[in-house]
């Protein structure tokens, strides 16, 4: 690993560190984690001066949109955001490729069905104004630093949190739960496999592509019903599933998925997995 391209992942113990790491070091990257605090800006510009990546990928940020403590989700996604991109800048370090994850939760509330990046943004909780307003500043940057900016829309996989609705649904069933509750069945999101985006995070390092916003989506979503009924069939167990209103957004949108033609003109990269596969993995290895 002596000669192996560095790769800086911010958040490397969470989620989608965890598989990034695992797959990015399969493939002749040497993967490393921040130590410490983001919001540290003394020891961030101290490490990253010492890593001398060749790219980052910045994950680290409050994720789970329903977190009460509001001050730390803009403290975290915001300001250590600036933090990395200020140390990377101060270093004066040629970094490759820096790669931003923000969410699609930054749309909102749209009228459209298939989103696409110039879609303009209405988020509508503390946690979509977190990542809009990280977008905005990081602009700032884009003269001088390599930057990409991701929004992903949902996906999921082993190791994600409970909070989440998948692993809330898988965890139910590997436990033979005898009622869920869930909010309506009758929307369809994208539900994507973190293996397919932790491929796409490694091939959207060396694209010359910077300065620009890409969705990270396959265009496929499926409703909250059909993925109750996958799971009846792969788990051989049927749930009683009740709505409970509380779970229901006053502004929930019928059909959501992204459009993914700017990907697809970037990358030579095809969704692997389909939702069946995911929730198998999940449920077998849960």
């Amino acid at each position: 690993m002596a000669n192996a391209p560095k790769v800086l992942i911010t958040g490397i113990n969470g989620f989608t560190g965890r598989h990034l790491k695992k797959h990015l070091n399969k493939y002749g990257f040497e993967s490393i984690g921040l130590k410490g605090d983001i919001l540290d800006k003394e020891s961030v510009f101290c490490q990253v001066s010492k890593i001398k990546p060749n790219y980052i990928i910045h994950l680290a940020g409050i994720s789970f949109a329903e977190n009460k403590d509001i001050q730390s989700m803009y403290s975290i996604n915001i300001n250590g955001t600036l933090n990395i991109l200020d140390a990377i800048k101060s270093t004066k370090y040629a970094v490759k490729k820096i790669i931003l994850a923000s969410s699609a939760s930054v749309y909102g509330d749209t009228i459209q069905t298939n989103v696409d990046e110039n879609t303009a943004p209405k988020p509508l909780n503390h946690y979509g104004c977190s990542k809009l307003s990280m977008e905005f500043l990081s602009k700032n940057y884009f003269s001088e630093l390599p930057i990409i900016i991701t929004r992903p829309f949902n996906y999921t996989g082993l190791y994600h949190d409970k909070n989440f609705l998948i692993p809330k649904i898988i965890d139910a069933y590997i436990n033979n739960t005898l009622k869920l509750e869930l909010g309506n069945l009758n929307i369809s999101r994208e539900f994507n496999d973190v293996r397919d985006i932790v491929n796409i995070y490694r091939l959207l390092l060396d694209i010359e592509q910077s300065s620009d916003i890409i969705n990270i989506c396959s265009g496929n979503s499926i409703k909250l019903q059909k993925l109750i009924s996958l799971m009846n069939d792969i788990s051989k167990y049927n749930i009683n599933v009740v709505t409970n209103k509380n779970y229901i957004r006053k502004k929930d949108i019928e059909d959501l998925s992204g459009d993914s033609s700017k990907l697809k003109g970037l990358i030579n990269y095809n969704f692997k997995y389909k939702i069946e596969d995911t929730l198998q993995w999940m449920y077998k290895n849960g």
